[in-house]
């Protein structure tokens, strides 16, 4: 095995190592990614519920949502809603879209590598190919057609393994790098969805309810 590795890396002037490193970095993103938003999104989706049982115009009720969910990622937009209680909704809409803005960043983090490898990774795999090609034809030049026609052949089937391993991390990390733009968007709707919850129960009028 480590033989195989060795001939690969030489063929592809080391760049079948640098694409193994590649990977280990997206699927590291991948694994982390995975545990962010399933525990954002399944925080947001339970804030979402006692914001919407909360009682309008109970600001109480409210700080016991901020004080059960404090380390939530939308724990700072009941805060914020909280602290602009006594101003109107506008002014209230607008300290929370600042809040928002402020976390967005948080919800696509680290997808810039994965971006990078679904470009990178075919390129580096097309790359090692060709510097193998090329090298397996001088292998051809200098032993003729007879004596190098299995070198050649051997040659050029392992050089192809440089272009199948990019394709696989393309293909991998296009998956889930759409995979999470979706869940960021849904953050981001999560997000918008408490902060109209949050302006309709402190801007309401409790005489209003049934």
């Amino acid at each position: 095995m480590w033989e195989t590795i060795l001939n690969l890396s030489t063929m592809t002037a080391g760049l079948v190592p640098l694409m193994v490193v590649l990977f280990t970095l997206a699927f590291a993103v991948i694994i982390e990614r995975l545990y962010f938003f399933h525990k954002v999104l399944s925080q947001g989706e339970a804030m979402e519920r006692e914001l919407k049982r909360a009682r309008r115009a109970d600001a109480d009720e409210l700080r016991k949502v901020q004080g059960a969910y404090a380390g939530a990622l939308q724990a700072g937009l009941v805060a914020t809603a909280l602290e602009c209680d006594s101003g109107d909704a506008q002014e209230m809409e607008r300290h929370i879209d600042e809040v928002i803005l402020e976390l967005a960043p948080t919800m696509d983090q680290h997808l810039w590598v994965l971006d990078t490898a679904v470009t990178l990774g075919p390129l580096m795999g097309l790359l090692g190919t060709i510097l193998g090609m090329i090298k397996t034809f001088n292998v051809l030049g200098s032993h003729g057609v007879g004596g190098g026609a299995q070198a050649v052949t051997g040659g050029i089937g392992e050089a192809l393994v440089a272009t199948g391993l990019g394709l696989f991390i393309a293909i991998t990390g296009l998956i889930f790098l759409n995979y999470f733009n979706k869940r960021v968007r849904l953050g981001l709707h999560q997000m918008e969805l408490i902060k109209l919850t949050l302006v309709n129960r402190l801007h309401a009028n409790p005489r209003a309810q049934p």
